[in-house]
């Protein structure tokens, strides 16, 4: 159970926001913004926090959960009904409610509007960012889930041999990894074989592995509510020919420059132009289509993002991956992605996996 003062000192850093909202309470359903403000793991729930409360609603199937994890939390038993919801909202007499508006449904934000004389204030943010910043027991959390998928990527270069298929392969690894411990996978194995390795997201399929493929495995374990994320490539067999060697070499340089010289503070485009100049200037900028990381936490994406696209600046005490990768249509891909703590003085690896990429 997350500690009072910890739930407390977020619910305050959550009302310093107000007045920038201009809201005098915010509601919460995001799961992963629940747990983090309130510690409540169940799956159906709703947090309104206004400067002096903070309530928590759920259904009869939690009701007993949420006394135990919510303490700090007034609770209210919400049946799921729109009158139990109007109810609640009122508990917290305040006109001007600010919502998720990347969580909160055309429906329900409608099924709101219809409650008289409160305002609502659609918010792009709440404390997403805030949840960017961890704390020493989440990267502990998170430690302890990478330390479960090191252990399955350790592996690969024993298990898969060719006949087996994608799917086959994915699942030794799953298994592999509840096995040792892990609650869920943070996201289902990607294994991408052969020509498939050159779609970043490629589903595990009925695939078998041949000779000469490269292989891409990108997999997460989850623990306790949070992820991990890594991704190695491998080469089945044990005379990969020069293209391979170069590519891979390539993903490793730009991976390596991104991971001595990342700083907080950089700003995300910055961040990523560590490892994206390297892949351009050796003539591969349209391979390398993805961001360079992004936050993993309670989910295995969140802030801070690491692209191109924003200006946003890395906060000190993040969580992200760096994952550079170059992927040629008809021959295949190269990803290679560790999980780093973002400390003052650069980053600190969580992923101990090693980069052998040969599968004799």
């Amino acid at each position: 159970m997350i500690s009072d003062g910890i739930i407390q000192g977020r619910l305050t850093a959550v009302r310093a926001k107000f007045d920038d909202w201009k809201v005098h309470g915010l509601l919460i359903g995001n799961a992963a913004n629940r747990r983090w403000l309130s510690g409540f793991t169940g799956s159906s729930g709703q947090l309104l926090i206004t400067r002096e409360q903070a309530y928590l609603a759920t259904d009869f199937r939690y009701w007993e959960q949420a006394t135990r994890e919510a303490p700090a939390y007034t609770l209210f038993k919400h049946q799921r009904t729109a009158e139990d919801g109007e109810r609640f909202i009122r508990t917290a007499q305040v006109d001007r409610v600010g919502v998720e508006s990347q969580h909160t449904t055309i429906a329900e934000l409608r099924q709101l509007q219809k409650i008289k004389r409160i305002n609502w204030f659609s918010l792009p943010e709440t404390v997403e960012g805030l949840r960017a910043v961890k704390t020493a027991v989440e990267v502990e959390a998170i430690k302890a889930a990478a330390a479960i998928t090191d252990y399955a990527m350790s592996q690969v270069n024993q298990i898969a041999r060719p006949g087996m298929t994608e799917k086959q392969l994915a699942w030794e690894l799953e298994k592999m990894m509840r096995e040792v411990g892990a609650d869920g996978m943070a996201f289902p194995v990607i294994v991408a074989s052969g020509p498939n390795s050159a779609l970043p997201h490629h589903r595990a399929g009925e695939r078998p592995l041949q000779a000469g493929d490269i292989v891409i495995i990108d997999m997460g374990a989850e623990l306790n509510g949070y992820s991990s994320d890594l991704t190695r490539t491998f080469y089945l067999g044990s005379e990969p020919g020069p293209q391979f060697r170069h590519i891979y070499e390539l993903v490793h340089l730009a991976q390596t420059n991104a991971l001595q010289k990342l700083r907080p503070g950089m700003t995300s485009k910055e961040g990523d132009a560590l490892a994206r100049e390297v892949i351009e200037d050796a003539g591969h900028k349209e391979h390398f289509g993805h961001g360079l990381g992004h936050g993993v936490g309670l989910e295995i994406h969140e802030a801070p993002a690491l692209t191109w696209r924003y200006e946003e600046r890395l906060p000190a005490s993040s969580v992200i991956t760096v994952e550079p990768g170059i992927y040629l249509t008809g021959w295949g891909g190269v990803r290679i992605e560790d999980l780093i703590y973002l400390a003052e003085e650069g980053p600190h690896l969580l992923s101990q996996c090693p980069k052998n990429p040969i599968i004799n």
